[in-house]
């Protein structure tokens, strides 16, 4: 699994490919971590993210929490049918606040 990184004035955009299983989280916790430090606003762009598990769906609850406790603002775009699915089967969109936009 890999992360692309895309920086502008104030906001990096994450974007994990592949697989947000229990096989790659601990990769991709500390790769995330480090691409959320430097700016006040993060995107995590989930549109690549072909199959989310319960230790996936863990990660990003871990991400926003540490975003809220170091005062940056962290939101989930694009997402795929994927991470709907978990998201969902959990009943977490709230939490998380971002706007859910299917389509088809």
């Amino acid at each position: 699994m890999t992360v692309l990184i895309e920086r502008e004035r104030n906001l990096v955009r994450l974007s994990p490919e592949g697989e947000l299983t229990i096989y790659h989280v601990a990769e991709l916790k500390a790769e995330l971590l480090s691409g959320m430090q430097d700016d006040p606003e993060v995107e995590i762009k989930l549109s690549a993210v072909s199959e989310m598990d319960t230790a996936g769906f863990q990660l990003l609850v871990f991400l926003k929490r540490e975003a809220i406790r170091s005062g940056k603002t962290l939101r989930l775009v694009a997402h795929s049918q994927a991470t709907l699915e978990v998201i969902d089967s959990y009943n977490m969109a709230s939490y998380f606040g971002d706007p859910v936009v299917i389509t088809r």
